[in-house]
């Protein structure tokens, strides 16, 4: 495959760790200087509108499962594969989108998503059944699942290399503040109007997106579509990236409903994923047009931004769905309330974002990552200290403002660093890629962080009840109080049981909230072993880009 052969040819000795000199290639160097015919911050907006349109989506549908289950006639258990419908779809598709731009170009590719995105979510919409619905679902998540990658792969060959990152800054804009505004905007639209109503939406969203793409958006010379492909099309490894997926996202959805792997099912998926991953890259590996091109882990330094991307998309997944989990349960905030308190930290991001995009043109992507890890790790020690259940709307607010000041340079710098001595033909794999292993970390780390505050608060309530005796005075004196208070309501009979209720939902309350304090910490552990990583990139150049040395 002649991408991996100019890849080869960029990077000979990868195995020393370190790029080799570029190659002069003149296929390469042809149409190094050409330059989109609009305004480069036109395409950018336009791929960010369709791109945040499926980034909503994922989260969006997440507060109205109850209503859809009630208006279908479904368990609240049947319901929630509306949402892992999606998921297995999008993930299936998310890394393919290198291979479809191959063969039909990469406009095109992104087209067909907008309009396959918009045409479901009507269908969604309109569904009259939980069947049809989640076949629609599947539809949408294909569609999907090429918008994210595509947009970003256009933003980067629009702009120059010093300008990249500011390009990025709007990516990620989308990627981290849609998942954040998501349950509020279903909670919203759901209680005022109709489920439905989450998914029509998107209509004239995708209207506008089609409109604008076809009109601003053109394929660099570099990026020809070649139909041949088609006639060798890699069977095999769609099968086993299904496979994979599918069981990754459904053993990791249903996990903790199961008790994990105590269940057989559960084993059987973790089983299918393992056996498939496996497989998946063994038989990619050695194919000569992949679907997914993973010699592009040769390069050092792509690998790493690979790696910590995992985790980054892992750690900022986790903390958006942390925060309003813990106000909603604990705090008693209804899904709209929980959604404003998050507010603040979406206009930190617009206010961060920029000057974190204009940074990556002064400093290293080393550099950055490694000042926003470290923030990172503050961040989360602070969480862990501050949460409480006496906690304000102010005070959960502010939490927010300063769990979102770290992630613009964390996603931006690895994000710009990821195309940092890679071919610029091989743009379109490079941005697959990094989405996918992105979105997989993030499934993972909600699914362990959500069953590690499930684990630590039951080992906090456990030892919180061995002060329940009557031996410790100071039980013994709320017992008291509370009796003689419940009492005069309720009768001494019946004083009591009640005390003992009342302090016992205490102590289950108090438990829960050690467990998101302890989950936290957790992560404050995960972010200092990030910091360690970011020191294993290369010290690029501010401003680098594809065919750049990574080695200033």
């Amino acid at each position: 495959m002649p991408a991996v052969e100019d890849a080869s040819m960029l990077q000979e000795g990868a195995d020393a760790g370190r790029p080799a000199r570029t190659a002069v290639n003149p296929a390469v160097d042809e149409h190094a200087h050409w330059k989109p015919r609009v305004n480069p911050w036109l395409i950018a907006m336009t791929v960010a509108l369709a791109a945040f349109m499926e980034v909503l989506d994922t989260s969006i549908a997440n507060v109205a499962l109850p209503h859809i289950a009630g208006n279908l006639g479904a368990s609240e258990s049947e319901s929630t594969w509306v949402l892992t419908s999606y998921l297995v779809s999008n993930a299936i598709v998310l890394p393919l989108g290198g291979w479809i731009s191959n063969v039909m170009g990469r406009r095109n590719f992104f087209v067909l998503c907008i309009t396959i995105f918009t045409i479901s979510s009507f269908l969604c919409g309109a569904a009259p059944t939980l069947t049809l619905l989640l076949v629609f679902r599947v539809l949408q998540g294909a569609g999907g699942g090429g918008l994210q990658p595509m947009a970003q792969a256009i933003m980067a060959d629009s702009f120059e290399p010093d300008k990249r990152g500011q390009a990025f800054a709007l990516y990620g804009l989308v990627a981290v503040l849609a998942p954040s505004i998501g349950p509020t905007l279903g909670g919203w639209i759901t209680d005022n109007y109709s489920w439905r109503w989450i998914f029509f939406i998107n209509i004239p969203v995708g209207i506008l997106a089609f409109i604008l793409v076809t009109r601003l958006v053109d394929d660099p010379p570099w990026i020809k579509p070649d139909r041949s492909l088609l006639a060798n099309i890699d069977y095999v490894g769609l099968s086993l990236l299904t496979m994979a997926m599918g069981s990754m996202q459904i053993m990791l959805d249903k996990g903790e409903e199961n008790d994990w792997f105590s269940s057989g099912f559960i084993r059987l998926f973790a089983v299918l994923f393992i056996g498939g991953m496996i497989g998946l890259i063994a038989w990619e590996w050695n194919r000569k047009q992949p679907l997914m091109n993973l010699k592009l882990f040769r390069f050092k330094n792509f690998a790493i931004c690979c790696f910590l991307m995992l985790l980054v998309g892992g750690v900022l997944n986790a903390n958006t769905v942390l925060q309003p989990q813990f106000m909603q349960l604990l705090l008693g905030y209804t899904a709209m309330t929980a959604g404003l308190a998050l507010t603040a930290g979406g206009l930190t991001l617009v206010v961060m974002m920029p000057l974190a995009g204009i940074a990556t043109g002064r400093f290293s992507a080393r550099t950055l990552t490694v000042i926003g890890f470290t923030l990172l790790v503050l961040t989360f020690r602070y969480a862990a200290n501050v949460t409480s259940l006496q906690m304000s709307f102010a005070e959960c607010s502010w939490l927010r403002v300063v769990q979102m000041l770290p992630l613009p340079f964390c996603f931006i710098s690895i994000t710009n660093a990821a195309y940092i001595g890679m071919p610029k033909k091989e743009s379109n794999q490079v941005a697959g890629l990094i989405n996918f292993v992105r979105n997989i970390g993030g499934s993972i780390l909600i699914a362990v962080t959500n069953a590690q505050v499930t684990t630590r608060a039951m080992w906090h309530q456990q030892h919180l009840q061995g002060a329940m005796q009557s031996a410790n005075p100071a039980f013994r004196q709320r017992m008291q109080a509370l009796s003689g208070f419940l009492g005069r309501a309720f009768g001494p009979a019946n004083a009591h049981g009640l005390a003992l209720a009342s302090i016992y939902d205490q102590l289950n309350r108090q438990a829960q909230m050690q467990g998101y304090q302890d989950v936290y910490m957790q992560l404050s552990w995960a972010s200092v072993a990030l910091i360690v990583l970011a020191f294993l990139l290369s010290k690029s150049r501010p401003g680098a880009g594809p065919g750049d040395s990574a080695i200033h």
